[in-house]
């Protein structure tokens, strides 16, 4: 069965992290920039929150919240669920189903190695269906 180090290893592992103190401003700016929707919250190497779009609109536009002065602490999603690099996909997809989650940071023996999105388990996934596909047609159809 595939796995997240799978996933990693065609995504790359490059992972952008925020400290509790920062603002929300600074976090907005930088997954802005990068195009990311979620930036993982750390304070001396260790994961401590995410911070993610959804946290943005719920807990800080929808409460007026000013941005430039509220902390990632006071609105990070604290504890968040993680995965391991031999977590399977299907694990993660499931997991991240039932909990309607689209970030997964992925936690190694040294720490956040990664973060993996359901956009990447979906494209994996249509990546292995793709070769497999390729596969059986060269299968049947190239048998002489």
């Amino acid at each position: 069965m595939a796995t997240v180090r799978e996933i990693l290893a065609r995504k790359g592992s490059e992972v952008l992290t925020v400290a509790p103190e920062s603002t929300v401003l600074e976090a907005a700016q930088l997954m802005n920039t990068r195009g990311i929707g979620a930036v993982p919250v750390t304070e001396a190497g260790v994961l401590v929150g995410i911070f993610t779009e959804r946290d943005l609109m719920r807990r800080v536009v929808a409460e007026t919240l000013p941005p430039e002065s509220t902390s990632i602490r006071q609105v990070m999603t604290p504890d968040p669920l993680t995965a391991r690099p031999e977590t399977t996909v299907e694990d993660c997809g499931a997991l991240m189903t039932a909990r309607r989650i689209r970030h997964l940071p992925v936690l190694g023996p040294s720490g956040l190695i990664g973060i993996i999105t359901i956009g990447d388990l979906l494209a994996f996934q249509v990546s292995e269906q793709a070769a497999t596909i390729a596969h059986l047609n060269s299968y049947v159809y190239d048998v002489r």
